[in-house]
Formats: C-alpha cells, sequence, structure tokens
C-alpha cells in the first residue's frame, strides 16, 4: 500500500507558486523543485515530464494536475504538491484550469507503487471539502497534514 506521507514532506508542499502562466512553466518551476530535493537535473525532469505530458493530459479535472514521470535513477517515489496563485490550462478534460498540482516522481521499475500512488492521489483530491480547505490554507504544515491524514482514510 502506498500511502502519501510516504511520498510528500512539509518542505515539498508550496503554496502559491507565483509567475506560471503556462502548464510548461509550471512544470519547469516544479522540475526546479524537484531536481533539489532528489539530487538531479532539473532539465531533466523537466524533458521526462513534458514527454508524459505529449501522451495525454494529466490534468484531471476540478483544478487538479497530476504531472507525472518515471525516471531511471531515483530509488523511491517522490511527490511536490504545489498551490498556484494563478490557475493554468493543463487541457483537463473539463476544460477547467488548474491551480492545484500534485507532481509525482517515480523509479523507473516501480511500476506498481507508481499506478498505486496515481489512484490514491486522484481519489484523495477527489473530495471536494479538501480540495476547498487546500485553496484557502495559508499553513504548509496544515496543508501536509491535510493530505496525509485523509489518506489514511482511503486504503489503496
Amino acid at each position: 500500500m502506498v500511502d502519501i506521507s510516504d511520498i510528500i514532506t512539509p518542505d515539498s508542499i508550496i503554496l502559491d507558486l507565483k509567475g506560471c502562466g503556462s502548464k510548461r512553466q509550471v512544470l519547469q518551476e516544479l522540475s526546479q523543485h524537484a531536481a533539489a530535493l532528489v539530487g538531479s537535473d532539473p532539465q531533466r525532469l523537466l524533458d521526462a515530464l513534458m514527454e508524459r505530458e505529449r501522451l495525454g493530459t494529466t490534468g484531471v479535472g476540478h483544478g487538479i494536475a497530476i504531472p507525472h514521470a518515471r525516471l531511471g535513477d531515483l530509488d523511491r517515489l517522490v511527490g511536490i504538491f504545489a498551490r498556484l496563485d494563478q490557475a493554468v490550462d493543463f487541457e483537463a478534460l473539463d476544460d477547467q484550469p488548474s491551480d492545484l498540482i500534485f507532481l509525482l516522481l517515480a523509479p523507473s521499475a516501480a511500476d506498481a507503487d507508481s499506478l498505486r500512488a496515481l489512484a490514491r492521489i486522484s481519489r484523495l483530491l477527489r473530495d471536494a471539502a479538501l480540495r476547498q480547505r487546500l485553496r484557502q490554507e495559508r499553513d504548509r504544515h496544515a496543508v501536509y497534514r491535510m493530505l496525509t491524514q485523509k489518506s489514511e482514510c482511503h486504503a489503496a
């Protein structure tokens, strides 16, 4: 079972990410943050994320996007949760711009865990009341608790 608390930390939560007017800019900014967490090249992360986006949108609707990619040199699942100060077009299925972004990076060999993590994140963010609280909360530790406590209630 994949637990959100194994994927993110309070330090991997970014509230009110500014200056991103496009999906690419969001992914570029998040690649910088992720590179610092995993000790990787930000351009390589961005390339992997953009390649995944070319296969199909990761905008799932209700203002949520779950961009993700697999990288050969990772040894664990790594996530970043970001709230954008302005929603951007992630080409979501409901045509609504996304302002809540959960980036997931997975080791190349972690097929099952990666899919379970994506399903867990998707199920978690389907909760309209939680999305509303995530959009209003000002403290990243509180956001971390919301994301991780909620995940305990929804077994994969």
